[in-house]
């Protein structure tokens, strides 16, 4: 079934969710352009193993909900550091620089909602590897 022919709604099971594997973690992806007929909505739910991370990034043209189901996070913001478990989300305006880093022995899964999925330029864009990203940490 295309998307053209698809219902403007959809069921996911986690069995049926879109999996990406990339090195140190895994997507589960419920909701994206594609999957469903009209949606400008990206859902996902993100595993990263312990030490691994989603480096210091932003998104250009979209806002971002993160929301932790279990582990532990050292989450930035700019240059802010908060640690998040269970039950903490955190609201990223568009633009803003941040990174989530699993420093936990146990896998961090959280959940993230991105908006508006249909937009211009690319989804995320790494900064980790520049100043003053790549020595933050440090």
């Amino acid at each position: 079934m295309t998307t053209e022919s698809a219902p403007a709604w959809r069921f996911v099971s986690f069995p049926e969710t879109e999996v990406e594997n990339l090195p140190g973690k895994i997507h589960h992806w419920y909701c994206r352009p594609g999957m469903v007929k009209d949606t400008n909505l990206m859902f996902v739910r993100a595993h990263l193993l312990p030490g691994e991370a989603h480096r210091f990034h932003h998104h250009p043209c979209m806002e971002e909900i993160l929301y932790v189901l279990s582990g532990t996070a050292e989450q930035w913001v700019e240059n802010e550091k908060r640690i998040m478990g269970p039950g903490d989300s955190l609201y990223l305006p568009v633009g803003i620089i941040h990174g989530t880093y699993n420093i936990g022995k146990d896998v961090l899964e959280f959940l993230a909602v991105l908006s508006p999925a249909k937009s211009p330029g690319p989804v995320t864009v790494e900064v980790a590897d520049q100043e003053p990203w790549s020595s933050l940490r440090k």
